[in-house]
This record gives structure tokens, sequence and C-alpha cells, in this order.
């Protein structure tokens, strides 16, 4: 009996460690652990070291573009020499992009990044010693805002191809290359966002049928080059709407640029066409007041001696006629449409000649003695752009 009592006090003393040493949350083991340092918990689950997911095949093919068309672009600073208030000749300073066409230097960019008389054009190519050149402007084409410059380097450069701007889509993807703000080398990515916009730019010069792309670009982009997937060049980075990038840039379409350069590459020099002729714009009121279509058009106001104008027998101003405030010299003929395109501003012959050199022709609709005819015109060259 007595062992038996021995034995059961012994499995109850037994069974009651056990259970108080359990872990449960109220037992001795815990109340011990409350005491002790925990390790932190994890804030993420995976795995223990940190891995690269890879780069995608559009990232791939946008670092493969940057890193060959980055060695061609350059940069460009100018200095132009011009009087201020107090007619004091002073330097002021400019900078652009610019991207080599040639392995032999020669280099596109805007005309507005270089203008001015003369002006002191210096080239830094994107290599390792960052080189730079004393630069030629050797031709201009105002009217699309182009220019093209050479250098002698030492030795072969990278260079660009000319891709095709005839056939591009809205939502194909691009790539801007230059220097905004003097960060040399930048790379924005982008679509098109639309085609055939017109804006206007220096001097009150209409620039039509712009690429319209997200891509960002900036004051110092101006004249880099808007690349394809395939890193064609395919636009000339030129303006941005406002003061500041929103999204909203525009480029001129390589093609453009094609008139200029193998116009330059067979005569060694670009002369833009002309008809010859001085005009004013006349619509609505003046247009009714001076006895012509109220659509009005371009009235000739005068023809220049010896000019494709003149050999086409166009008429200038015969006499002037006060119309309210206004001296209008009249009875020139008025064109009312250029290669069938209606005259709709007073850009309207600037814009029709920038896809033309001399010896194109040009037909003018005109209206003369009450009814309207057409003329056609052989452009010849304008006197040389100053360089």
């Amino acid at each position: 009996m007595r062992t038996i009592k021995t034995l059961a006090l012994t499995a109850l003393l037994v069974g009651g460690f056990i259970y108080f040493t359990h872990d449960t949350p109220w037992s001795p083991r815990q109340w011990l652990k409350r005491g002790e340092a925990r390790p932190a918990e994890r804030l993420w689950t995976g795995p223990a070291v940190a891995q690269s997911a890879g780069l995608s095949a559009d990232e791939l093919n946008t670092i493969e573009i940057y890193n060959r068309a980055n060695k061609a672009t350059v940069n460009i600073t100018t200095v132009v020499y011009r009087q201020n208030w107090f007619f004091e000749i002073v330097p002021q300073e400019g900078t652009g992009s610019g991207f080599l066409i040639s392995a032999e230097g020669h280099i596109l960019t805007n005309n507005h990044v270089v203008a001015g008389r003369r002006p002191d054009v210096t080239v830094t190519l994107a290599d390792p010693e960052r080189r730079t050149y004393k630069a030629q402007l050797v031709a201009r084409d105002p009217g699309n805002d182009l220019a093209l410059l050479r250098i002698s380097p030492r030795g072969k450069l990278p260079n660009l191809q000319l891709g095709d701007s005839e056939n591009l889509k809205i939502g194909q993807k691009v790539l801007a290359i230059g220097n905004p703000f003097a960060l040399e080398g930048t790379l924005t990515t982008g679509v098109i966002s639309a085609l055939g916009r017109s804006i206007r730019g220096d001097e009150d010069t209409v620039l039509e049928d712009m690429i319209q792309t997200d891509a960002a670009i900036n004051q110092g982009n101006s004249g880099g080059p808007l690349l394809d997937s395939q890193g064609n060049v395919i636009g000339i980075n030129t303006a941005i709407l406002g003061p500041a990038n929103i999204g909203i840039g525009f480029a001129m379409p390589i093609s453009r640029a094609r008139v200029m350069l193998e116009e330059f590459q067979a005569k060694g020099r670009f002369v833009p066409p002309t008809v010859g002729v001085r005009t004013v714009f006349v619509t609505g009121d003046l247009a009714e007041a001076l006895n012509l279509p109220r659509e009005g058009g371009l009235l000739i106001t005068q023809v220049v001696e010896g000019s494709p104008a003149e050999e086409a027998g166009l008429r200038g101003a015969r006499r002037v006629a006060v119309v309210g405030m206004w001296e209008v010299p009249i009875g020139g003929d008025l064109i009312v449409a250029l290669d069938g395109r209606p005259v709709d501003s007073d850009n309207a012959l600037r814009s029709a000649l920038v896809r033309k050199r001399p010896g194109d022709k040009l037909v003018l609709t005109i209206y003369r003695d009450g009814g309207t005819r057409k003329v056609t015109v052989t452009l010849g060259e304008s006197r040389a752009v100053s360089l």
C-alpha cells in the first residue's frame, strides 16, 4: 500500500514538472524568456541575398543605342559678339548639341544654336579625353532651322546613320540625346506623340511638319539627335512648348536636312531657293477694300529685277492706295495658292520653299484682272546666307 502511494506521488511530481515547464504563455519558461533579448523580426520574406531580376529586352535595346549614339553626340558652345544698349560690343555665350554625320567631322545641328554673324564655335567630343575643336560653319538653312558644321579631327570619328522620317508612326519609341543645362550625355526616352505639328521659330519663321515627342527636351538639347529603336536619326531636337519641359517637345524631321546635305555634297555649298518677290499678306476687309477676293493671299509688292519671278511674268505693285491708316502698294498679282495649297498666312511662300532647291519648279495660282491663272516659276538661288 505504501509502495502504491509512493509511486502515485512520484508520478504526480513528474507530471507537474513537465506541465509547468511546458512552453505555455504563462509557464516559468516564458517568464524567463521575457527578460531575454529577442532577435529582430524580418520585415520581408525572400532569399537572404538580393538578386537582380535582369534587364528586359527593351532596356537592353535602350542601353545599346545610347552606348553607340552618345559617342557621336557633341556639345556645342558659341560666342557671338553683339552690341548692347550702350553701343558696346560684348560677348554672348550659348550652348547646344549636335551630332556627327561623317567620320571626317561633319556635324548637324540647329541653326539657332549657332545663330549670329560669324560665331566662334567650339565642339567638345564625348570621348574619354573630352577633346575640343574649333568648328567652321559651312552651311545654313534658316527656313528649316538647320546648320552644318565641320571640324578637322585627328583620325576617324564615330558617326550616326540618318534614318527615314517619312514613315513614322504615332506611339513608336524614340530616344533623345543631348546636353540639357550643360549636363553632357543625357538620355531621355519616350514616344512620338504627334506628327505634322507647326510651331513658330526664331525670326518669326514657321517650322512645319514637326515631330512632337514626350521624351524630355530642355535648353541645351537643341541640335541633338532624336533616334528610333534601331539607333537611326529620325529628327533633330529643336524646340519645347513654353520655357521648361512639360512633356511636349518638337524635332525637325531628318528628311528636311537631306536637301541641304545633298546640295552641299554636290556643290560644296548650300544656297536656299528664291522666287524673287516681296509680298504682303492681305485678307478679309482689307482684301475687299482693294477689290480682291475676301479669302485673300500674298499680294506681290515688288518683283526683283532679273529674278525667276520676272522671267515668269509676275507683276508687282504699280501704285499706292491708302486704306484707313495704311498705305498699301497695289496693282500687283495676288498669290492665292502655291503648288495647289491655299495661301493662309504670311509665311506661306517661305513654307513652300523649305523642301525645294534652286532649279525646282513652283506652281503659283495668282489672281489678276478679275480671274485666276497658274504660273510656273523655276526657282533661282537666293543671295548666299551669311555664315
